[in-house]
């Protein structure tokens, strides 16, 4: 039974990473179903987890975390479990701009992760630390973080981590100005991405260059990097990286006076950050909105 629960989690991984997210909701409740009958919590809460991400990559930010919180309470005392299913709380916390829950979930985090002696769950939860770090805008300890999260990522070879921590040190060196730092970052981690076959951190690298280039007097090109984040985002069926796309295209659209196509994209992201309950962000748009009309 344990083999078997196992077995269906892993294949609802993939049909999640295919985005196929009613198929791999529906593995992995029958997972959860095989562990609780076969009296393995670990499992169930891992079947739990599973649940989550599909629900994260389809947007229903509630969903997940009520399946995170169960998983929590399932798992026990399993120390790399819980600091996995911490670090996704942390994730749907940020998301929702309550930024003080997200980095009490990120520490938990590294803490369990630091427990069960899991250097890769260390460099993910010092990624984690730095995004937060820059959403509150702490830039040097955003740096801090990032750069522990690069240096784990090396020491161990793992190239997709290596990526992401490059991609969000990025808005680092965007918020000092450092354009051409920025956008070495963002071009190797595309290139990572794109060795990976990865569409929605490709959509995020995208979105990055296209903002880079924006903000250095380059619109042909930003243009062309944000449809391609918007086309990707919209592809995997991501509506944080397409509604954050979307903003930023906005943008580039008002500075050129194109004042109708802004607006729409500013709809559209509202629209998209309504459905992730993401706040902050449309507080934000809901500005933008406002001064373009």
């Amino acid at each position: 039974a344990s083999v078997l629960a196992e077995s269906l989690r892993r294949l609802g991984s993939i049909h999640r990473r295919r985005h196929e997210i009613d198929e791999a909701i529906r593995l992995c409740e029958s997972s959860r179903e095989v562990a609780l009958g076969a009296g393995e919590p670990a499992l169930a809460a891992q079947a739990l987890n599973g649940i989550a991400l599909a629900l994260l990559a389809r947007g229903d930010i509630p969903g997940a975390r009520a399946r995170l919180l169960e998983a929590l309470q399932t798992g026990g005392e399993d120390d790399e479990l819980r600091g996995h299913i911490e670090q996704k709380l942390g994730i749907t916390a940020n998301i929702q701009g309550d930024f003080r829950a997200a980095l009490g979930h990120y520490e938990r985090s590294l803490e369990a992760y630091r427990a069960a002696r899991n250097e890769r769950g260390c460099a993910t939860a010092y990624h984690n630390l730095g995004m937060i770090s820059a959403d509150r805008q702490q830039w040097d300890d955003a740096d801090r973080y990032f750069r522990a999260s690069l240096d784990i990522a090396d020491a161990s070879g793992d190239l997709r981590l290596r990526g992401l921590a490059l991609l969000n040190r990025t808005e680092i060196f965007l918020a000092r100005q450092r354009y051409e730092e920025a956008r070495q970052g963002a071009e190797e981690a595309l290139r990572i991405f794109d060795q990976f076959g990865d569409r929605d951190d490709k959509s995020s690298a995208y979105k990055f260059l296209g903002v880079i280039y924006r903000d250095t007097g380059a619109p042909a090109l930003a243009e062309s990097r944000l449809r391609a984040a918007v086309a990707l985002a919209n592809d995997v069926g991501s509506p944080l990286h397409q509604a954050e796309a979307a903003r930023e295209l906005a943008i580039l659209y008002q500075q050129q006076g194109r004042s109708q196509e802004a607006l729409r994209l500013l709809n559209t992201s509202h629209r998209l950050f309504g459905r992730l309950d993401a706040r902050r962000d449309l507080v934000d748009i809901s500005a933008k909105r406002e001064r373009l009309e």
